[in-house]
């Protein structure tokens, strides 16, 4: 069937990174920010991680953002959604500081621009953890912008998280398009090569590659994105 449509990961595969440097700094300029606010930096963390584990799991019953601030107020109370605006603005402002750490690969920006050239749609299906304002920023970044995707997954509109198959089977109902139709672009086996289950073609760009349980990765076309290119171009 024809490729119609490529999903592109985000993190590590757009966004050049590692992971636990990337973590590490984000958690600490979020610390610093909201300490001057009366939290305590060691529990605000430990927070945050159990609202993000709690969007890994969510079961569709609620939104991303919802099933997070329902943890994050486990902990802190109710009232602690009046503050929804001081995270908003640490991601509009103090988030920028994490660019500082991220990578940046010129043929990223290229590939896409080339694909859409070639008449493929194209979309992010990045892990919807963050809320839109910082995936805008993270977009920028690469060298691209939000506009250069026909939709990006933000945690407001999406209910479930990767690897779960049922985050896949909402961006191709959003994009209206069939599994078989699509390519998904990512650097992480277990969470981006999970598409090949339903059907779906995927492409493993091996820069930043993550592995954590050692699969056998031959099964996968994978490499750079030039390699990547040359393989679209067989489709």
């Amino acid at each position: 069937m024809q490729t119609k449509m490529i999903l592109f990961d985000l993190d590590g595969t757009l966004l050049p990174m590692d992971q636990d440097i990337f973590v590490k700094t984000y958690f600490g300029l979020l610390a610093k920010k909201l300490a001057n606010y009366g939290y305590n930096p060691e529990k605000l963390i430990q927070s945050v991680w159990a609202g993000t584990g709690a969007m890994i799991k969510n079961d569709g019953s609620l939104s991303n953002e919802d099933r997070f601030w329902k943890v994050f107020s486990d902990a802190y109370g109710a009232d602690c959604k009046k503050d929804i605006a001081l995270f908003d603005a640490f991601y509009r402002n103090e988030f920028t500081g994490v660019k500082e750490i991220c990578g940046y690969h010129p043929q990223a920006a290229e590939a896409v621009r080339k694909l859409k050239e070639k008449g493929f749609r194209i979309a992010l299906a990045t892990n919807p953890l963050f809320p839109q304002i910082a995936t805008q920023n993270r977009i920028r970044w690469t060298g691209l912008v939000p506009e250069d995707f026909e939709f990006y997954t933000t945690y407001e509109e999406s209910r479930y998280c990767k690897p779960n198959i049922k985050y896949y089977e909402y961006v191709i109902e959003k994009a209206g398009v069939k599994p078989e139709e699509c390519l998904m672009v990512g650097n992480d086996v277990t969470e981006d090569m999970v598409v090949t289950t339903m059907g779906m073609k995927a492409f493993l760009l091996t820069d930043c590659l993550i592995n954590k349980d050692a699969k056998d990765i031959s099964e996968y076309p994978n490499g750079s994105f030039t390699e990547l290119l040359a393989y679209v171009d067989t489709l």
